[in-house]
């Protein structure tokens, strides 16, 4: 997720335990539907776009806050 910040999330998850927690749900998610993608989970394709939409919402979020901690460096 947002490699092109690697530096920024580093940073972030050490100082800040609300992002760090947004990024491990986030790649938690990303290794739930990778799994249902690939077919060795299954799980409804209504419950699959809920996870997608969560997923991406914690991405945005993720976002946010490392272009705004870029603002302060």
């Amino acid at each position: 997720m947002l490699h092109e910040y690697r530096e920024e999330i580093t940073e972030l998850k050490t100082q800040n335990a609300h992002f760090a927690k947004i990024f491990e749900k986030h790649n938690a998610l990303d290794d739930q539907i990778n799994d249902i993608d690939a077919g060795r989970a299954h799980m409804e394709q209504l419950e699959l776009e809920k996870l997608k939409k969560e997923k991406l919402k914690l991405k945005d979020e993720a976002y946010a806050m490392i272009l705004e901690f870029k603002k302060t460096k």
